[in-house]
């Protein structure tokens, strides 16, 4: 059976999935309730896995526990820190636990996070991890022909970058995506909709790829400082910046924000992806605010 996701984005549905960081540490309990939080809001749910080079909780296990609560997960899987066997094994351990949606990425550069010594292993990037899962969607094993309980039912998706300075290597990179069996694409944070307008007009919609804008909800203009700083290909504008700078709350002026980027690129994507680090029970609030809301099931 189709995911929910699947579902609407094959519909042309507005689609909204929403982004949970697992735990630094052994206890689940806070992430489930701020997964909890986007219950009826969403239609899926992504765990991030080892965003930003960070160690956290592995994205299989809260996908899992995610599931056992009713709600779908996105697995985003990231090839950085695995090789090929074993990635192989948690594609195949995801859907036996009946995880479908996975979001394939190469991941953030380690240089990004806080353990220096940590080595990469990138044995699979993004375009070779979705040829993986297209292969077990076949059912394809790599060494002896064909898997022995048929093939998987897993919904690839893969990340994008409106933004990226070069627009030739974003366009074949995607294609290289879409023909290694991407099916949806869900953007990294988007701050001007003409960028996202383009992507979607000139890139995606040839290749018939729905196309899901992320929205990221900043807290502060020093929030959106660290985060240009920090975070790989972030680009909030000075406008954006000096807008929370000037606000009596910040927060409040952060949600406004998010929701006007909301009600813009419902009418460019097909839907959007939600990211709010550390304040996801504000997601509600923005969508809200944006007067978005999933249709009655």
């Amino acid at each position: 059976m189709s995911s929910a996701l699947q579902r609407s984005l094959e519909a042309g549905s507005i689609t909204i999935t929403a982004e949970v960081m697992p735990p630094r540490g052994g206890d689940p309990a806070h992430t489930i309730a701020m997964a909890e939080c986007l219950r009826g809001r969403v239609q899926a749910i992504n765990v991030t896995d080892g965003s930003r080079a960070v160690m956290r909780m592995c994205s299989l296990a809260v996908c899992r526990l995610l599931l056992d609560h009713g709600l779908e997960p996105v697995l985003q899987m990231a090839g950085r820190d695995r090789n090929r066997i074993a990635l192989q094994a948690d594609l195949l351990g995801a859907h036996a636990l009946g995880i479908r949606n996975v979001l394939c990425l190469t991941g953030d550069p380690v240089r990004a996070g806080d353990q220096a010594s940590v080595r990469s292993v990138h044995e699979l990037e993004s375009v070779r991890l979705l040829q993986q899962v297209s292969a077990f969607n076949r059912g394809e094993d790599p060494v002896k022909d064909r898997l022995v309980d048929g093939p998987t039912n897993l919904f690839a998706g893969t990340a994008a970058d409106p933004h990226c300075a070069s627009w030739s290597g974003l366009s074949r990179r995607l294609a290289r995506k879409r023909e290694a069996g991407a099916r949806f694409v869900q953007t990294q944070m988007v701050m001007d909709p003409h960028a996202l307008e383009r992507f979607c007009r000139d890139l995606a919609d040839p290749l018939e790829l729905p196309v899901l804008a992320g929205v990221f909800l900043l807290k502060s203009a020093r929030n959106a400082r660290f985060i240009n700083r920090m975070v790989p290909g972030a680009c909030i504008p000075d406008h954006l910046i000096d807008r929370l700078d000037q606000a009596k709350d910040p927060m409040a002026e952060g949600i406004a924000i998010a929701a006007e980027q909301v009600r813009q690129f419902t009418g460019i994507a097909q839907g959007v992806h939600l990211m709010a680090v550390k304040a996801e029970q504000r997601i509600p609030e923005v969508l809200d605010r944006a007067g978005v809301s999933l249709p009655v099931q």
